[in-house]
């Protein structure tokens, strides 16, 4: 096991915090910012457009990136696009699949809403949709979604992990029961990358989306798409530097995974993202699931004996804990946690209202893990609540 009181040290703010509300963003560490620095003191040019040296250096770091990630994600790097968030990432799917008046997406209740709301906007093209229920710990039946395939399905988008429950579906069983019936898989890996080992030619979904800002540590503004088979999808966008070849008539497109970076991209964005999947290699993902495991477990039992206090999610939860206490606002709780002990939460509906509707509560405290947590913080967040529940028992 890595020693994580050596590893807070690469992220100064954990100074001044309990940081408990990486579900939303995590920390970048200090190697990662310096690399950023790197950029724009000693090299700043664009990537792709000019024979000189810093435009030269520039790409070479920033496909240098792209790289480390496709590595790190064991998977191809002409499969895998640079994007500005997992949510951008999903919709590039969305938008440029070729889809037909009568065809069918699968997806379930437990979606984050950038999972959900780009299917449900294909209603306007004449595309159908199935929302698939999970069990009330957020756990979908893969059975369910394999029964949801009908002869006109092209797609099922589902998450990993949930942002809410903390709950991991089985991709595997997905995906196979899927590409028997030809149908694609869009896998949301925005609470997994980073958090637990991932090989994507394995789990071969034809899509996988994640942020660079939650479990790879890197800056916000960056995300990436996997893409299995490139040329069925059209690009979003079009411009510079995603064309090869222009006439006063058409255009030929590059290929992936130019073809779906047109514009100038987050270049320092996308360097420092490079830069902070290295380090969470070094230490390995495997060390890094197995603390956040304990914590997230650990925090979740003990907060479920507190009388006033109910928690959500399996019992084999990833690290995501959301809880109530009992007679209280979620966003009370939230700011009673800040004020008084200085641990950052989130409360509400995490981008997740359907699911959190599926509780029948009106928003959750959510408490997420990540490599740099202590058990110290998970017992000051316990004693914490414990006290509040206290007050309005």
């Amino acid at each position: 096991m890595y020693d994580v009181h050596s590893v807070r040290e690469d992220f100064p703010v954990l100074k001044n915090v309990i940081y408990l509300d990486n579900a939303a963003t995590t920390q970048t560490p200090v190697p990662a910012v310096r690399a950023m620095e790197e950029y724009f003191f000693r090299y700043a040019g664009n990537h792709g457009r000019g024979a000189h040296r810093l435009a030269r250096e520039t790409t070479d770091h920033y496909e240098d990136a792209r790289e480390s990630v496709a590595h790190f994600l064991k998977t191809d790097a002409k499969r895998t696009v640079f994007t500005g968030n997992a949510t951008e990432s999903i919709n590039i799917v969305s938008r440029g699949f070729p889809w037909e008046d009568g065809d069918h997406v699968v997806v379930t209740l437990v979606e984050h809403h950038s999972n959900l709301l780009p299917w449900m906007r294909l209603k306007d093209e004449g595309v159908n949709i199935t929302i698939v229920r999970p069990d009330i710990t957020g756990v979908v039946d893969p059975e369910d979604v394999r029964s949801a395939i009908n002869d006109r399905t092209r797609l099922i988008a589902v998450n990993h992990i949930s942002n809410v429950f903390g709950s991991r579906q089985d991709i595997t069983k997905i995906i196979r029961s899927a590409h028997r019936e030809d149908v694609r898989v869009l896998v949301d890996g925005s609470q997994s990358a980073g958090h637990v080992p991932l090989d994507i030619n394995s789990m071969d979904p034809d899509f996988f989306a994640t942020p660079g800002h939650k479990g790879l540590l890197g800056p916000q503004g960056t995300g990436i798409l996997y893409i299995k088979e490139p040329d069925m999808i059209e690009p979003m966008f079009v411009g510079g530097g995603m064309v090869r070849s222009v006439t006063d008539s058409c255009y030929e497109a590059e290929p992936c995974p130019a073809k779906f970076e047109a514009g100038t991209p987050n270049m320092p964005g996308v360097i420092g993202l490079g830069r902070a999947v290295e380090y969470v290699r070094n230490i390995g993902v495997d060390m890094i699931e197995k603390h956040e495991l304990s914590l997230a477990r650990d925090a979740a039992s003990r907060l479920a004996g507190i009388d006033g206090v109910e928690v959500y999610g399996p019992r084999d939860r990833a690290s995501v804990v959301s809880f109530n206490v009992k007679g209280m606002n979620a966003h009370d709780v939230a700011m009673i946690l800040d004020q008084t002990k200085k641990i950052c939460v989130r409360s509400g509906y995490h981008c997740a209202i359907p699911g959190i509707d599926l509780l029948g509560v009106d928003g959750t405290v959510r408490a997420s893990f990540a490599l740099y947590n202590t058990q110290e913080e998970v017992d000051i967040l316990v004693e914490t609540v414990s006290n509040i529940a206290s007050l309005v028992a």
